[in-house]
């Protein structure tokens, strides 16, 4: 899959949590723009994990701040 493919298919993965209607784009924040909580991004980190058949580690999370670093990692953790 390539980034842009990656970076859609994670567009569509964050509609459903995407409760204010923000327009996603790569540089998206997940607190600040989609003003989402723990519990919120725990869910949404599953729901990636499943649909690419990754694990993104705590430490990854904790560095991801934006939809663009987002599809980085998927594809870095794919690679791998």
């Amino acid at each position: 899959m390539d980034r842009a493919a990656t970076a859609e298919k994670i567009a569509e993965l964050i509609e459903p949590f995407n409760k204010k209607g923000v327009a996603v784009t790569e540089a998206t924040t997940f607190a600040g723009d989609l003003e989402w909580d723990s519990l919120t991004v725990m869910d949404f980190v599953a729901s990636i994990e499943d649909e690419f058949d990754i694990i993104i580690t705590m430490n990854m999370q904790a560095e991801i701040e934006n939809v663009g670093q987002l599809v980085d990692t998927v594809i870095s953790v794919q690679d791998n």
